[in-house]
């Protein structure tokens, strides 16, 4: 039986790099933040249509979109009166795909032993 090699040793990360991609799991750990992700990732919406969908004010779905439009994350157009947002970053929309699969995945799976040495 020929050996499997090795994989290579991983690069070492700039701080830099890793602050940056911390932030954008901060930016996603905000449960409201989330679920515009992932309504966006569905369609684009107006802040209205997000306010209805998430059951928040429109004031609140607007701060959340300013802070994920700061960080790149959702963009918007305008269509008429309307902004109209949406995410154009096929990344961000798998992270939360990958994320809220993962939580549907544990919940209908086996009970689960806590990870070791958490």
């Amino acid at each position: 039986m020929t050996p499997v090699p090795a994989p290579p040793e991983p690069s070492p990360l700039p701080p830099d790099l890793l602050q940056d991609a911390a932030a954008v799991f901060g930016l996603l750990s905000a449960t409201v933040r989330l679920h515009l992700l992932w309504l966006l990732a569905l369609g684009e919406r107006d802040v209205g249509t997000l306010a209805d969908e998430t059951g928040q004010s429109v004031a609140t779905v607007s701060h959340h979109l300013g802070k994920l439009k700061l960080a790149g994350l959702v963009r918007a157009h305008r269509q008429g009166k309307h902004q109209i947002h949406y995410v154009d970053d096929p990344h961000v929309v798998e992270m939360v795909r990958l994320a809220v699969q993962r939580q549907r995945e544990t919940r209908s799976g086996p009970a689960r032993s806590p990870a070791r040495g958490a």
